[in-house]
């Protein structure tokens, strides 16, 4: 409030009727209260009155049309900007304004013929620089970059179009430099934080963003860039009730960045409506379609994801790491070779770029690229770089896990894999026969049986097998060796699995001799033998009974 535009005591007393000219410079006093506090909901609606009741307010309609586009009504603003061009043409400043609508609407031809249309200004150039990158013409971007200055309007300019090449560096050398010079343009924390989020550095870029935040605690901006920290930093639920605590307090006629809020919100619930609220948005919000494309990757809709992303040109981070990973996972269910190169060359434009290889993606990107080298030593120093910002996540176990078991390092290998809670990567079977094998290199063979018994009536059940009584007998753990090539033998009478039988059963045999195995186990040995007739497995049993005889062992 400013006391000075209250009455005094004396003027109340007075009876004069307020002049035209008053009325005027109070309702001017009044819009300015409202941009002054950003409320341009509030301004449009003060303005539309004005309108209406022919309130006179200079250049109200050049007032309504800014307060339009600040609330990020673009069309609206748009309209207001056309109608004053219709009464006068020769307005130069209103055609620059009415291309920076066109601009926000997407349609950056437009923008660009309008903009032309007005007088030469700084802002013309630096319309027509985003324009230029948005519709990736080289030469021009190159053209109005050179055209820019070094004053705070241009260099903000600059920083942005750094930020949205993924050089956050650049970008955040350019406003360090200016909140140093000047620490009142306190927007700048939050160009800033947004930097450091893109660096994965979540509690530097809170740190800047309280900053902004104890002052205008009510900015769109600053709250939905906290929820997404919190995303990253904790988890979705936290994510979600800042956002919805925000959005329960807004004005139901609150436009700006309401697409952005619809899609990050349905990112943090999670739920069943994604598919239908990401496709109303794919053309709207880019990450929309990002988000869909791992939607159906999370639903193995993998025809879906693929068709999704590939007519996508990649041109930034995320692109390049969803095209990774859907040309990963679609090689593999089609066995295309081709995919699998195609994957391996995105992620590896990641992992080596300068701006991103010292990111946890960029180091997630190296990693996968690795590993579809099979070079898992490689891939290993990658994910033991990033490892401590993972510790809860399934799917990094799960890699590590693999990557540990594929070096031998059997025991962190199993204490990856029993990390992971996930109950759909638990019963895949790539998770089950890896934990086998680590359960009997790490001398638990026991427990590698007891996960078959489980799986017994499975799909899976026979390759489980196979491995259980190759990698057994390589492991010398004889005795589940020739339980398993018994059974294998009794589904498949196959002679190769009769021979890995009689052989784990001599190597048990042997193991009881020298008393590395329990003389008790003789028993279970002659009633595989039995199993099957064959003169072999014959000689074993009479060789057997006649030690177990000499030795005074009841069979």
């Amino acid at each position: 409030m400013i006391l000075s535009r209250t009455k005094s005591v004396g003027d109340s007393k007075k009876k004069a009727t307020t002049s035209n000219s008053d009325k005027s410079k109070k309702n001017t006093i009044e819009l300015e209260d409202l941009i002054t506090q950003r409320d341009y909901t509030g301004a449009i609606a003060f303005l539309d009155f004005c309108r209406e009741n022919r309130t006179d307010i200079q250049d109200l309609d050049l007032w309504l049309a800014f307060a339009a586009f600040h609330a990020g009504d673009y069309q609206r603003a748009k309209d207001e900007y056309e109608n004053l061009l219709k009464n006068d043409s020769q307005s130069n400043e209103i055609y620059i304004y009415l291309a920076c609508c066109y601009f926000m609407l997407d349609n950056y031809e437009q923008a660009e013929q309008t903009a032309l249309k007005g007088s030469k200004s700084s802002l013309q150039i630096r319309l027509l620089y985003h324009i230029a990158y948005k519709q990736n013409h080289e030469d021009k971007f190159e053209y109005f970059q050179k055209q820019l200055q070094d004053n705070i309007q241009d260099q903000m300019c600059l920083a942005s179009i750094n930020y949205m090449k993924n050089q956050y560096q650049k970008a955040l050398d350019i406003y360090k430099r200016y909140l140093v010079e000047n620490r009142n343009y306190l927007a700048l924390n939050v160009y800033i934080s947004f930097c450091y989020y893109k660096l994965d550095y979540y509690d530097m870029s809170q740190e800047l963003l309280d900053v902004y935040l104890k002052k205008y605690p009510d900015s769109p901006i600053a709250i939905n860039i906290q929820a997404c920290i919190q995303y990253k930093l904790y988890n979705r639920k936290r994510a979600e009730n800042d956002l919805k605590h925000f959005l329960d307090k807004i004005n139901t006629s609150f436009h700006y960045g309401k697409e952005l809020f619809q899609h990050n919100m349905i990112v943090f619930q999670n739920d069943d409506r994604a598919l239908q609220v990401l496709t109303q948005l794919i053309d709207v919000i880019p990450q929309a379609r990002y988000n869909l494309v791992i939607y159906n990757l999370k639903q193995n809709n993998f025809q879906q994801a693929f068709e999704l992303i590939e007519n996508i040109q990649p041109k930034n981070t995320i692109e390049y790491i969803l095209k990774g990973v859907v040309n990963a996972v679609y090689g593999q269910e089609h066995r295309s070779y081709e995919h699998i190169k195609h994957a391996q060359t995105y992620f590896q434009h990641i992992g080596s770029s300068p701006n991103e290889c010292d990111t946890i993606s960029g180091r997630q990107c190296m990693a996968a690229c690795y590993f579809l080298h099979k070079r898992f030593y490689d891939v290993l120093v990658y994910l033991n770089s990033i490892k401590t910002y993972f510790s809860n996540d399934d799917i990094f176990n799960f890699n590590y896990a693999q990557a540990k078991a594929s070096e031998e390092k059997w025991i962190e290998a199993e204490e990856a894999f029993h990390l992971i809670q996930n109950e759909t990567i638990k019963s895949n079977y790539i998770y089950l026969s890896w934990l086998t094998r680590c359960y009997i290199y790490n001398n638990k063979a026991r427990f590698a049986w007891e996960l078959y018994l489980k799986l017994e009536h499975s799909k899976e059940s026979f390759s489980l097998l196979q491995l259980i009584a190759n990698d057994c007998y390589k492991c010398e753990k004889y005795f589940y060796a020739a339980r398993a090539f018994d059974i294998l033998e009794r589904l498949d009478p196959n002679s190769s699995y009769r021979d890995g039988k009689h052989g784990a059963c001599a190597g048990t045999f042997q193991q009881i001799i020298v008393g590395q195995e329990s003389r008790n186990t003789l028993r279970d040995l002659l009633t595989l033998l039995r199993n099957t007739n064959h003169s072999q497995g014959d000689q074993m049993i009479r060789v057997m009974r006649s030690w177990a005889r000499t030795n005074n062992i009841s069979v």
